[in-house]
């Protein structure tokens, strides 16, 4: 009974962090990294489609400073340099015959405080989705206790374990935005 009750909100819980993990991810932190790019929308075909960059080719970090991509089909060469422009993200793609290489340029003192800024809130929104999940567990045990499907001491045993997930949960997300921060603090 504790299972049916406790697993969906847990896979919930465990999706929002996979949620948080993949955010946390896009955030810059002066080294390359495909995560940086690859979710990137470019158009190509002569704007007929409208693709992820790691749909279009493969994405791979050469060194710390620099990613290159090469194209599943070398005719979309420009169109992706194009998008990647155009996405106005601060980066300058240079066209190397079948490759394209990007230089990712160290980031300032500025930008690398307004990344810490933006992980925290990417950290705090993870937070909030995870005491949300929560919140509907413990609506749906009150439920399910007014429909007397469960007696009044599961209901508290069973929301002590909710609170118990949700604090694990927690540390996980501020595990992760610890570890961003490390690396957008480390120079």
């Amino acid at each position: 009974m504790d299972d049916q009750i406790l697993n969906p909100i847990s896979q919930k819980m465990q999706k929002a962090i996979e949620i948080i993990r993949a955010d946390l991810q896009t955030i810059r932190t002066g080294r390359a990294t495909p995560q940086l790019i690859e979710n990137m929308l470019i158009y190509v075909y002569s704007g007929s489609s409208k693709m992820k960059l790691k749909e279009l080719a493969t994405i791979t970090a050469s060194d710390s400073r620099s990613l290159v991509i090469s194209p599943f089909d070398p005719s979309v060469i420009n169109e992706i340099v194009k998008g990647i422009q155009e996405a106005n993200v601060g980066y300058n793609p240079q066209s190397e015959g079948k490759l394209i290489r990007i230089s990712i340029p160290p980031l300032t003192e500025e930008r690398r405080n307004e990344y810490l800024k933006l992980a925290k809130a990417k950290g705090e929104g993870g937070r909030i989705m995870i005491r949300q999940i929560r919140h509907d567990g413990m609506r749906e045990l009150k439920k399910m206790q007014e429909a007397d499907e469960i007696n009044e001491d599961n209901q508290k045993r069973l929301e002590k374990k909710v609170q118990e997930l949700t604090d694990e949960f927690v540390a996980e997300v501020d595990a992760l935005l610890e570890r961003k921060e490390g690396e957008l603090l480390t120079l």
